[in-house]
C-alpha cells in the first residue's frame, strides 16, 4: 500500500487518538479510559506497519510520539484500575454492605433464621428430615459424611491433582446459588425470599441430621472454614435481589424503571464483592476444607478465626472520620 493511501485511511484515526491523548494527559475523558488499550495497541500496529513498508522518517516519527505518550497513559490508567480495584475490596464493597444494611438484616434474618431454625426442628424431630430432602439425597449425604466410610477429602475419593477441578466446580456451583438468588429480585423480591428460604431449610436440614446421627464432627469440620465466605455471599446475594424488588415494589417519587436503574447499581457493587467471597468460598474447600490430615479441632479454630474475619472485615473496614457511611 501506498504510503499516501495508508495515510488518508488512517489520519481520522490519528487525529483522534492524539486528541484524546491531550485529554488524557489533561485528566479528562476518563469515560473512555476502558477502550484506550484498544486503540493504543491498534496504533503500535501501525507504526510497525509504516516501518515495515518503509515509510517517510516523518511519518514514523510522527507515529512513534503518539506511541510514546499513550505508552505512558496505558500503564499510568492501567495502574489506576488497579487502585481502583483495590480500593473497591478494602473499602467500597464493605462500606455499601453497610448502606444496605436494612436489606442485608432481612436477608440475613431470613436465611440464617431459617437454616438455625430447621436445624434445630430435625435435630429434635428426626424423621422430619425426610418431608424436606428426598430420601437418595439423605443416603447420598450419609454415606458421604460416614466418618467410617473417609469418603470425604483427598485420602479417598478424590486425590490432591484434582483440586483444581475441583476449585472449579465450587466457583460455578456457589455462583449459580448466588446469581439465582439475586436475579430472581426482578420478581418484586419474592424470588430472592423464595431462594434465601429454600436454600436456608436446606442446608439447616442437613446440617441438623448429620448432627443428630453422629455425623457431626465430620460435617462441622469441612464446612465450618469456607461456610464463612459462601454462606456470607448468599446472604448478600438475597440483600441486592432484595433491593431490586423493594426498588420495583416502593419506588418513591420516581418512575419504577429509574428507581430499578438506581438500585441495580448499587446492587451489582455487591454482587461484585460476593463474587471475591465465593472464589475465596471455593479455593478455601477445595484446599483446605477437604484435608483430612488436620485435626477437627484445628479446623474449628480457623473456622472460627475466618467467621470473626469477615465479620470485622464487613463492619469495620472502609471506615474513616471522612468518610460517612
Amino acid at each position: 500500500m501506498k504510503q499516501s493511501l495508508f495515510e488518508s485511511r488512517h489520519k481520522a484515526e490519528w487525529e483522534q487518538f492524539a486528541l484524546l491523548l491531550d485529554r488524557l494527559e489533561r485528566g479528562k475523558e476518563a469515560s473512555r479510559v476502558a477502550r484506550f488499550p484498544q486503540d493504543y495497541r491498534r496504533l503500535c500496529h501501525h507504526l510497525a506497519l509504516a516501518r515495515e513498508r518503509g515509510y517517510s522518517s516523518f511519518l514514523v516519527d510522527s507515529l512513534q510520539h503518539q506511541v510514546l505518550r499513550g505508552h505512558q497513559q496505558f500503564y499510568r490508567h492501567r495502574s489506576q484500575l488497579g487502585d481502583q480495584a483495590l480500593q473497591f475490596i478494602l473499602a467500597d464493597f464493605p462500606r455499601r454492605v453497610r448502606q444496605q444494611w436494612r436489606f442485608v438484616l432481612a436477608s440475613g434474618l431470613m436465611f440464617f433464621g431459617s437454616l438455625i431454625g430447621v436445624g434445630l426442628l430435625v435435630y429434635l424431630f428426626p424423621d422430619l428430615i425426610y418431608t424436606l430432602i428426598p430420601a437418595p439425597q439423605v443416603n447420598d449425604l450419609q454415606s458421604m459424611y460416614d466418618p467410617v466410610a473417609g469418603h470425604l477429602g483427598r485420602t479417598a475419593d478424590r486425590a490432591a491433582s484434582e483440586d483444581w477441578v475441583m476449585f472449579g466446580y465450587y466457583i460455578l456451583h456457589n455462583i449459580g446459588i448466588a446469581f439465582q438468588t439475586f436475579a430472581s429480585g426482578f420478581l418484586f423480591g419474592l424470588g430472592s425470599v423464595f431462594f434465601l428460604l429454600f436454600n436456608g431449610l436446606s442446608i439447616g436440614a442437613i446440617a441438623g441430621h448429620l448432627t443428630q446421627i453422629g455425623y457431626g464432627q465430620t460435617f462441622w469440620s469441612f464446612v465450618i472454614g469456607h461456610g464463612a465466605f459462601e454462606l456470607s455471599a448468599i446472604t448478600l446475594s438475597g440483600a441486592a435481589g432484595l433491593q431490586l424488588g423493594w426498588a420495583l415494589v416502593a419506588p418513591g417519587r420516581l418512575p419504577r424503571g429509574e428507581a430499578l436503574r438506581l438500585a441495580a447499581r448499587d446492587s451489582v457493587a455487591l454482587i461484585c464483592g460476593v463474587m471475591l467471597f465465593l472464589l475465596l468460598a471455593a479455593f478455601i474447600e477445595a484446599y483446605w476444607s477437604s484435608m483430612t490430615t488436620t485435626s477437627p479441632l484445628t479446623k474449628y479454630l480457623v473456622g472460627a478465626g475466618l467467621w470473626l474475619l469477615v465479620a470485622a472485615y464487613l463492619l469495620l473496614a472502609g471506615r474513616s472520620r471522612h468518610a460517612p457511611e
